[in-house]
This record gives C-alpha cells, sequence and structure tokens, in this order.
C-alpha cells in the first residue's frame, strides 16, 4: 500500500463504518433530508480544532446543526467591502436563508489561535500571513485582557482570551444589519459557550454579569426517560 492510502486508511475505516450501519440506521433521515433540505434552527460558530466538534458536543443528528468553523471561533465585523468573506458570507445564509433561530459561538481550552495571539507568534504585516491577519480581530481585546491579567500564569491569561473571544465574536454579530434587526424583533437569539476539552465541561456567557456558569444552570437537562412524567 502506497503511503498516501496509508495515511487515508483511518477515513477510509470511517467510511467503511459509515456505510455498513451509520447510514443504513438513517437511511430514511438522510433520504428526508435531501428531498426537503435543511431547516436548521442553530447555527454553530466554532473553531477548526479538531478536538471540539460541535456535533458531537451536542450529539446532533445531521440536518439539526449549521455549522462555521474557523480559527478561534471567530466573528469579523460587519465589512462589506473587500473581496471573501467566508465566515460572513455562511452567517448571512444562516440568518436570511435558513431564518435559524439560534447562534451559538462555541470557544475552547488549548485553542492554538489563541495561543498564537497571546505569544505574538505570527506578524499580520507579514506577506501571507494569514492567521496573524485573522487574529488581528482580537487586537483590542488581547490589550485588554493582557492589561486586566497582569502578574497571572499564561494559563490562566489563556483562558481569559479565549473566553474574550466569545464575548468579541458576540459584539460583531450585532454589527451585521440582518443580525441585529432579527435579534431586535425576537427572531434570533444569540448565545456563548466554552467546552473544556479535559472534563467536557460546557459553560455559558450570561451577558447581564458578564461571566460563565454551568450549562445546567442556563438550560437545566431535560428529565430523564422512566420518571414516570407522561
Amino acid at each position: 500500500m502506497s503511503k498516501t492510502f496509508d495515511n487515508l486508511a483511518q477515513l477510509a475505516r470511517g467510511y467503511a463504518q459509515f456505510q455498513s450501519t451509520t447510514y443504513p440506521e438513517n437511511r430514511a433521515l438522510y433520504q428526508e433530508l435531501f428531498e426537503r433540505g435543511q431547516a436548521p434552527e442553530t447555527m454553530v460558530i466554532a473553531c477548526c480544532d479538531s478536538r471540539a466538534d460541535p456535533a458531537m458536543i451536542f450529539d446532533a443528528r445531521p440536518g439539526e446543526l449549521f455549522v462555521v468553523r474557523n480559527v478561534a471561533n471567530l466573528v469579523p465585523p460587519y465589512e462589506p467591502h473587500g473581496d471573501y468573506h467566508g465566515t460572513s458570507a455562511a452567517l448571512e445564509f444562516a440568518v436570511t436563508g435558513l431564518a435559524v433561530r439560534n447562534i451559538v459561538v462555541l470557544g475552547h481550552a488549548k485553542c492554538g489561535g489563541i495561543k498564537a495571539l497571546l505569544e505574538d507568534t505570527f506578524d499580520p504585516a507579514a506577506a501571507g500571513a494569514f492567521i496573524g491577519k485573522w487574529m488581528g480581530i482580537m487586537k483590542v481585546a488581547r490589550g485588554e485582557v493582557l492589561a486586566q491579567t497582569r502578574g497571572q500564569s499564561s494559563a490562566e491569561r489563556q483562558r481569559a482570551l479565549e473566553l474574550a473571544s466569545i464575548v468579541t465574536s458576540l459584539d460583531n454579530l450585532m454589527t451585521f444589519p440582518f443580525v441585529q434587526d432579527a435579534v431586535e424583533v425576537g427572531r434570533l437569539h444569540l448565545h456563548g459557550a466554552y467546552f473544556s476539552i479535559a472534563s467536557g465541561e460546557l459553560t455559558v456567557y450570561r451577558p447581564e454579569s458578564g461571566d460563565f456558569v454551568p450549562f445546567a444552570e442556563v438550560v437545566p437537562p431535560p428529565p430523564a426517560s422512566g420518571d414516570g412524567q407522561a
């Protein structure tokens, strides 16, 4: 077997499992989604990090989440000028095309993009510095976090900046006119969440207090099956 196919062996095994088990068990769902199209109620803006998969975290089935992933789960400010805006285009489609009811900005622990920003690894002025330019979205927040966390450990500072990335993205969402309009009439709701890879814990942003609290405090878990409820 060539090296190329050797490197793809894990993908091949996963696809074989999908074809033999996952797809047959969900054949009717996939066919329905194909026929009627998608109608997800929630958009998730998440990081590219392979350890923080939104569909796995929320145990979502196909068709339930509209997901866009980028470095450090960032939403850029509204900028209709310029060339290519992948995240903005996905946002526009989700709100104006799919009419999603919720947008969740999902950050996570040990984010590589945030670490690079914290350590000033990438020069945004360098030719081809895509990461540096992209992380420039967090320039103001970085300065604020560094000032607020003087004397703290690098891990504490990184976590503070990871949480700030969520808040910054929520703020930037409201610079898009179609988002602001939908929020103001109550058709769209914005949420921030933070996933701890090591513990599996999800915390949720509370704008009224500015802190992150356990998910169960904001959204109580559904009753367990067999508890006697109808």
